[in-house]
């Protein structure tokens, strides 16, 4: 969580993470920031409260949410790109196994940190070129699962990327559970390496 990042790119995949825990799933969402814990002023207003700062050893999965990436003098993912020691931490966790995701945006903060190059890789359409151009193997799909390293495209393909890593990691039942329970019907492909 960082200063304006969108809301529905944390919210969405939040959501799905936690509903899959509340029918059974054994985990555990937990909000973090990039640096100490505090206040959060999303995109669009909402404030919250993250009471974690950053902790890796922590977590399984990093899911890094976008935000507003077309004007990099508002608050948001330039800043965390530009940040060497927030570049440097993504990759470190990286390198002990933890798990990184994208949506929207935020996979441009992983690409930032160099760990999209050469692997495919999606993020949100207005991104794509910049991704591409970074190293990255852009594929044109909703959600892309290359191991370590699971991207989603834009904004609310955040929900797709949680419902996928339900699938994933807990099993079809489980991930239709949630879709039903979310009265949401998952778009695109999911394109895996």
């Amino acid at each position: 969580m960082f200063d304006g990042v969108e809301e529905q790119d944390w919210a969405g995949p939040f959501e799905v993470l936690g509903l899959a825990a509340s029918l059974g799933a054994p985990l555990e969402c937990r909000l973090i920031t990039a640096g100490r814990p505090g206040r959060v002023a999303s995109a669009y207003g909402a404030q919250l409260d993250v009471d974690l700062g950053w902790s890796p050893a922590q977590v399984d999965l990093l899911v890094v949410p976008g935000s507003r990436y077309a004007d990099p003098k508002q608050p948001g993912v330039h800043q965390l790109i530009g940040d060497p020691a927030v570049m440097r931490n993504l990759r470190d966790v990286h390198d002990q196994g933890v798990v990184m995701a994208g949506v929207c945006t935020g996979v441009m903060v992983l690409s930032g940190a160099g760990l999209t190059r050469g692997r495919p890789c999606t993020t949100h359409h207005g991104a794509k070129e910049d991704l591409a151009a970074q190293g990255g193997s852009v594929v044109d799909a909703r959600v892309v699962d290359d191991g370590d390293l699971v991207t989603a495209g834009g904004i609310t393909s955040g929900l797709d990327l949680g419902l996928w890593l339900i699938e994933r990691e807990f099993g079809t039942r489980l991930a239709a559970e949630a879709e039903s329970a979310l009265e949401y019907e998952r778009r695109g492909t999911v394109w895996r390496g």
